[in-house]
């Protein structure tokens, strides 16, 4: 026997490979390996395609972005520094046919750009519907527009045909294929019509209270464009500057990365949660290989080998399984990130470039780090084994892993799982969670286990009862140990359902029946009257008809106001852009007064939504002013109110409890549910050209198809996650495979029935699978909460009877699991099983 480490390794693992005792650990190991990096490899083609369109994207090197014309030091230090600028403005419209073309309308995105745009990138335009286009320099001369195809087939136009923006009728000149800074690959909701700056006042659509984002695109040297930045980010920080960002290459967020975000973060929680799951996996099935093992060490021991070659030699076979492993999951992980881009087209490019390597050695290491940290310790105990258990079978037993080796191996695991979550809230719950959730499952159920025997009436209780209860007090560490187990893997499957059930169905959440499905803004103090005949006339009787004034806070209690007084980043937003306020008498019907009190009439009073009031600090009694066109105007707030922002009315963060306020411009908005009269949209937009009119059903509807891509993408990956919680299932019930033997096989021999038996092990896998799925389910309750208040955003509403279909479900899955791993411990002979027990 006079072997090396190595040698003795690739034997044993050849053997164990051979009897079928490492398939357990293979596939926990494949299958967290394959979802980590299934998302690894998604996140980084989609992370480096975005800075690949980073300049394409942007328009120029830097923009500057603003709900006003950018202000003059701006203009004039970008001259300063010789920087070419091109300025574009943006804003949702209604464009029209003429009624000589079907008079038909639809909501568009109006851009209008000057002379030298685009300063990167070039644009691909078309002169026909079947040409696939070709890239220009130019822009729309005077007169034309540039649409997107989509336009003509809405509006049944062909090119050089009149189209109809507001006060003025413009020529369809050209089709855009691809515009430089309108982002690649990202769905957009609305037709674009470009047009060239110098039509813009005839469409006489841009009102003082009108919403529009301004962009002002620069270009340049580097050294130039790096001063600007520097000086642009440090100008609109100061107070006197309102509604101005920068954006350059580093710091831009394309619209497509926000799309995705949510979808990556519930990715990114299916993935953390197999990884857990295939933890506890590992550790179960590496226990059970070490207890198989134990005489085979002993023998070994006999004929001469050393603690240290024993030792060194399953420290081989399980490095080459974890490799082994660990490359079949970045194998798997590469194919399954196909199935993710495949799901999600639409949304982005599937023009993606190639993931870097980093996705397969955070992969790779994430696997080696799950079988050497939580398989390998057990197993080392085999090199611990006294030669004399060959002859006495008690000596030798193994012992629980050392609690340094074990605390070790779990904090690297956990902190690669916090690398890998990409997101602090998302990872400090789900693993914290989870080890938080295994200390309270192995104290709950250790109390559970000391109770049961008082619980049971022995002399009243049937028979299978009590002796499945005196099996489960008899070895109360395996109890703990499979309770604790099955209760880690039903945690992870009963929150995604949850998640899936609650989180995703409230992120896809339709209209209410009776909601309005029709937003009109824009409409002038002048067109009020007549506007409101119309809809009456159509027979629309309940609609929302607010006033709309545009207004930005500059000061709370006399103090100023700026965003470097917040630090969270939407109270930084809320006070750098302009508010859209209202006015009304009567507090609107959707919006119940949840603090102080909402007077009619009471003047210089304002009402906030609460959420609003919560995050940029504000109390009853505070008082605020608004710059509204110049005007300033002070207002104690007197009311909150609670606003349902999903139920599809019209809704305003702050109103004033008074039915007119004068000298500060306004329009109006108008929600209703549109009448069932052919062309009674079209009516509208040409006898109020300059209002805007959108079609929430539409839109909606085309969210709700985005929304379902990812809802696929996830469920797509839940599979692992289902997967890795099956194996935990089936290598917790099996744990205990030859303890159950023996015991059997001498109640067998005491002329126990074999039905018996059958109903003692029902009962005992029916009671852990009932007692860890009540855990779970009350577990995953609490943590499905933190994730949708902190990381997801949404309102948990899991329902009280989640504990209870928790347990069912558990006893369910405890016997099936059972029946599948356990069948051959009832059919095998009593006397080879005392045989095996006596040698």
């Amino acid at each position: 026997m006079n072997l090396t480490f190595l040698s003795l390794g690739w034997r044993t693992l050849w053997r164990d490979w051979r009897a079928g005792e490492l398939r357990l650990l293979l596939v926990a190991v494949t299958l967290a390996v394959a979802a980590l990096t299934a998302v690894g490899f998604f996140a980084d083609r989609l992370q480096g395609g975005l800075q690949r369109d980073a300049q394409q994207l942007l328009g120029g090197d830097v923009v500057i972005i603003s709900d006003q014309p950018a202000p003059a030091q701006f203009i004039q230090q970008a001259q300063a520094l010789g920087l070419q600028s091109a300025t574009t403005l943006s804003f949702p419209t209604m464009a029209r046919a003429s009624d000589a073309h079907g008079g038909g309308a639809k909501l568009v995105a109006l851009k209008s750009v000057s002379p030298g745009y685009p300063l990167r990138g070039q644009l691909t335009v078309a002169d026909t519907l079947s040409d696939a286009g070709s890239k220009t320099r130019d822009i729309p001369a005077p007169g034309e527009a540039w649409v997107d195809a989509t336009l003509l087939d809405a509006l049944g136009l062909q090119l050089g045909q009149p189209l109809l923006l507001g006060d003025a009728t413009l020529r369809i000149a050209r089709i855009i294929v691809i515009e430089p800074d309108r982002g690649a690959g990202f769905l957009s909701f609305a037709p674009r019509v470009m047009i060239h700056a110098a039509d813009l006042p005839a469409t006489a659509l841009v009102q003082p209270a009108s919403r529009i984002s301004y962009r002002m695109a620069l270009v340049g040297t580097q050294t130039a464009v790096q001063q600007f930045k520097t000086w642009a980010t440090q100008e609109a920080a100061k107070p006197p500057v309102h509604g101005v960002r920068v954006e350059s290459l580093d710091s831009g967020r394309p619209e497509m990365q926000q799309t995705l975000e949510r979808a990556q973060k519930f990715l990114n929680l299916v993935a953390l949660l197999a990884a857990l799951l295939s933890a506890v996996a590992v550790a179960l099935a590496a226990r059970g290989f070490a207890a198989s093992h134990l005489d085979a060490s002993a023998l070994l021991r006999v004929l001469g080998q050393s603690q240290r070659t024993i030792a060194g030699s399953y420290v081989v076979e399980f490095a080459l399984v974890g490799l082994g492993a660990s490359l079949l999951g970045v194998a798997l992980g590469w194919a399954v990130h196909h199935g993710f881009v495949w799901l999600l087209a639409g949304l982005l490019d599937a023009n993606l470039p190639a993931p870097s390597l980093w996705p397969a050695l955070l992969g790779l290491g994430v696997g080696l780090t799950l079988l050497l940290a939580f398989g390998l310790p057990p197993v080392l105990q085999l090199a611990q084994v006294p030669p004399l258990r060959v002859m006495r079978r008690e000596l030798g037993a193994l012992r629980p892993a050392s609690w340094l080796a074990l605390a070790c191996g779990t904090a690297g695991f956990a902190a690669l799982l916090l690398v890998v979550s990409q997101d602090h809230r998302l990872g400090l719950i789900a693993v914290g969670g989870f080890a938080v959730a295994v200390a309270l499952f192995a104290v709950l159920s250790w109390l559970a286990v000391k109770l049961l025997r008082r619980v049971v009436d022995e002399s009243t209780a049937p028979r299978w009862l009590v002796l499945a209860t005196r099996q489960m007090a008899a070895r109360p560490i395996y109890a703990v140990v499979q309770v604790s187990s099955l209760a880690v893997g039903l945690l992870a499957l009963v929150l995604l359902v949850l998640l899936r059930t609650d989180l995703i169905s409230s992120w896809r959440q339709a209209t209410p029946a009776n909601a309005p499905n029709r937003f009109v803004i824009n409409i002038q103090p002048e067109q009020a009257q007549d506007f409101q005949r119309v809809l009456q006339q159509a027979g629309v009787k309940d609609y929302d008809w607010y006033p709309m004034i545009r207004g930005r806070l500059v000061a709370v209690n006399d103090r100023p106001v700026n965003p470097d007084d917040y630090t969270e980043d939407r109270a930084k937003r809320l006070v750098d852009r302009e508010f859209n306020l209202s006015n009304a008498a009567q507090v609107p019907a959707h919006n119940p007064v949840v603090a102080g009190r909402w007077t009619p009439e009471e003047k210089d009073a304002i009402s906030l939504e609460e959420g609003i009031a919560q995050t940029l600090g504000l109390k009853l009694g505070d008082r605020l002013r608004f710059d509204i066109a110049g005007v300033l105007t002070d207002a104690r707030i007197t009311s909150l109110r609670k606003v349902d922002w999903g139920s599809m009315r019209a809704n305003f963060f702050a109103m004033y409890p008074i039915s007119h306020i004068p000298e500060v411009p306004i329009t109006y908005l108008a929600a209703y549910r549109a009448p069932v009269l052919a062309g009674f949209d079209s009516a509208l937009v040409r006898q109020f050209p300059n209002i805007t009119s959108i079609d929430m059903t539409t839109t909606l509807a085309q969210v709700q198809r985005v929304l379902d891509q990812v809802v696929r993408a996830v469920e797509f990956l839940f599979l692992f996650t289902l997967a890795a919680g099956l194996v935990v299932l089936f290598a917790a019930v099996t744990a205990t495979r030859e303890e159950r033997a023996r015991e059997f096989a001498i109640m067998r021999a005491l002329g126990a029935p074999a039905s018996l038996l059958r109903q003692v092990q029902g009962a005992e896998l029916a009671g852990i699978g009932l007692l860890a799925g009540l855990l779970a389910s009350s577990v995953a309750v609490v943590v499905g909460w933190a994730l949708a208040r902190y990381v997801f955003d949404f309102a948990w509403t899991a329902s009280a009877l989640v504990p209870l279909a928790g347990s069912a479900a558990g006893a369910v899955l405890a016997l099936a699991a059972g029946w599948w791993g356990l069948r051959e411990v009832l059919e095998r002979p009593v006397v080879a099983t005392l045989r095996r027990t006596a040698e």
